[in-house]
């Protein structure tokens, strides 16, 4: 998670800089800014995401084990 904070934090100094360059009203810099929005969706979504317990990780990591196994009716 923190990758993503990091990116973030990147875009926020870029989108930054190419504003105060090219204006705040210029195309770059709204291009910039909806890089900065784009990540911070991502993480939000990231953070909603439901954790797994130990069993569908361990599923994930071994989906041949017996424990794993899913039967249809």
């Amino acid at each position: 998670m923190s990758d993503i904070q990091d990116k973030i934090q990147t875009e926020l100094e870029q989108a930054r800089a190419v504003c105060d360059v090219t204006g705040a009203n210029s195309a770059e810099c709204a291009a910039a800014w909806d890089a900065v929005e784009e990540l911070q969706a991502e993480a939000s979504h990231q953070r909603q995401q439901k954790q797994k317990n130990s069993l569908e990780q361990y599923c994930d990591d071994n989906p041949e084990a017996v424990e794993c196994r899913v039967y249809e009716d």
